[in-house]
């Protein structure tokens, strides 16, 4: 039987052997921007609508299971709620689960599920649940990616009892409970979950404080609260139903639009906010910011090593040598983000921070290339070597790059082409992007992934993350295949001793950057900015998605 690790609900929780530390975002607070809690202006009144305004891709479907992107994450926290969380020390904390043990050789872990908690069509939430959405992530017809990668080393589920579920391992997995704290394993009704998939993403059916009740496509979705709403996470600032009586969530890419509608009051909340319209906000007495870098992975650009022409370390050097990314981040993000030179976001403790390897040397790129064979030049200045010129094609997502990391991109492909690079900037909508990278139509590509904890590293670096998930999406862009950086990844993935996983990760860290796999630029991106009307909002500590529980209308 299962015997360590054991948590329970309590005002203190003792710290889980497998669980690296996260720095993560809490509450608002009273100032412009920061990360702390806020003390609120009064009393919380029920009551009132809010209106949320993303700039992020417009989800296909609502199912965070189906797929696993981010902007299925923004809006499924509203109405999905996940067997664990985290608090913003990154203490694993309980949510829909309400305590859990491990065995002492790592193969099985048992949940014990919180009592009297249903699903918003009437379906109770037992351990046939949990099991019903594990096969569901696991189904390859379900398409699931970040959900399915994240459970690669669950073999089997069994129901102990109706309140007790175990999930059956194949070997150790020191991240299960990082994983699980993630939208895109939260729970949905096993009852609803049998209908096909169209009407599932239409309006998933979670435990959350909100319902979906409508989505008009192109336009916006509407929640209503779930007045028999009964989980709160143990960090929540309340008990009970949600304080807003509903949500309108809409879709207005334009960021100037969306911040004029913020100015006008007409929306409260808005997200992907640009760094000049940060800096606006920050002189009004008006608006709140929310600065919630994601965890995980930090934002890089992958150099494919699995082609011409980043097969060759030497040019992978020059083009990373070539990259004046320190001038392009002062400049274009006006101080609302630093540069990164870490393969993990700041947020992660174990991330490895190595400026050395990645300072702008036009003199050493040409070096390097010289001693790759690129010695020669065409008419327009483009390295050439065997007749063939030295090109990088980079497909760009509109949807999930914002336009001050689009200028950054169109910045370091001029630098690039001082040295000899021609690099072609291919801007595309998000179904697109996937379909170059599916084809492997790419040499370099800046591809988000959020993962809570230094397990993102196996995820994206791993040889085994060159093999498409079902969904048809490979993490491993940069197609590193490289034995040692495996065989670390792989033991940092099973050792319980938190002194081994962080050597572990540190070396494996050493390996990417050193290999010149990618050229990291800065944490992943998340600024809310909202009115002074809204109390309470916070950025879950998990993968930073805002949630509105707490959240409540002072007007």
């Amino acid at each position: 039987m299962p015997t360590r690790s054991t948590f329970r609900r309590s005002p203190l929780l003792r710290s889980l052997r497998v669980v690296a530390p996260l720095l993560a975002v809490g509450l608002l607070a009273t100032s412009c921007s920061s990360t702390s809690g806020q003390k609120p202006a009064g009393d919380p009144v029920s009551g009132g609508t809010l209106t949320y305004a993303s700039g992020d891709a417009e989800p296909t479907c609502l199912d965070p299971h189906v797929g696993g992107n981010y902007p299925q994450g923004l809006i499924s926290g509203q109405y999905l709620e996940a067997l664990v969380s985290r608090t913003t020390t990154g203490t694993v904390i309980p949510w829909l689960a309400d305590s859990w043990t491990v065995s002492d050789d790592g193969l099985a872990w048992d949940f014990t599920l919180r009592d009297g908690v249903s699903f918003t069509d009437g379906t109770p939430f037992t351990a046939a649940a949990v099991q019903a959405n594990v096969a569901h992530l696991q189904d390859p017809a379900t398409g699931s990616s970040t959900g399915y990668l994240a459970l690669g080393k669950v073999t089997g589920t069994e129901a102990v009892s109706p309140s007790v579920v175990r999930f059956v391992l194949s070997e150790p997995d020191s991240a299960l409970l990082e994983s699980l704290s993630q939208p895109w394993l939260a729970m949905e009704s096993p009852t609803a979950l049998q209908r096909n998939q169209d009407e599932n993403c239409a309006a998933p059916v979670g435990t959350g404080p909100f319902i979906v009740e409508s989505w008009v496509k192109q336009s916006a979705i509407t929640l209503v609260r779930n007045d028999d709403y009964s989980s709160p996470p143990q960090d929540a600032s309340h008990e009970g139903v949600a304080y807003l009586d509903a949500i309108v969530w809409r879709f207005i890419p334009d960021s100037a639009s969306r911040y004029a509608a913020l100015q006008a009051g007409e929306v409260d909340v808005i997200d992907n906010a640009q760094p000049d319209t940060i800096t606006q906000a920050e002189l009004t007495k008006t608006i709140q910011h929310i600065d919630a870098p994601r965890p995980g992975a930090s934002n890089r650009i992958e150099l494919n090593s699995g082609k011409a022409p980043f097969n060759d370390p030497l040019v992978r050097e020059a083009f990373i040598r070539s990259a004046n990314v320190d001038d392009a981040v002062s400049s274009l993000f006006m101080g609302t983000t630093d540069r990164s030179n870490s393969a993990l976001s700041s947020v992660e403790a174990r991330a490895l921070q190595r400026p050395d390897l990645f300072e702008y040397s036009p003199a050493a790129a040409d070096q390097l290339l010289d001693a790759a064979g690129w010695t020669s030049r065409d008419s327009e200045g483009y390295r050439v070597k065997a007749g063939v010129r030295l090109s990088v094609e980079f497909p760009v997502s509109t949807n999930q790059s914002i336009p001050a990391e689009q200028s950054l991109f169109e910045q370091l492909q001029a630098t690039a082409k001082e040295t000899g690079f021609e690099v072609n900037l291919a801007p595309m909508d998000l179904s697109s992007w996937y379909g170059a990278l599916a084809a492997n139509e790419y040499d370099a590509v800046s591809a988000p992934y959020s993962k809570v904890g230094p397990d993102v590293l196996r995820i994206l670096y791993h040889s085994d993350g060159i093999t498409p998930a079902p969904s048809g999406y490979f993490a491993n862009l940069a197609q590193v295949d490289d034995p040692a950086i495996d065989a670390l990844l792989t033991e940092a993935a099973q050792v319980s001793d938190a002194d081994r996983r962080a050597s572990l990760y540190t070396d494996a860290q050493e390996r990417i950057l050193s290999g010149y796999y990618i050229l990291p630029l800065y944490d992943q991106q998340n600024h809310f900015l909202l009115s002074t009307a809204v109390e309470g909002a916070r950025a879950l500590p998990t993968v930073s998605t805002p949630t509105f529980y707490d959240a409540w209308l002072n007007r």
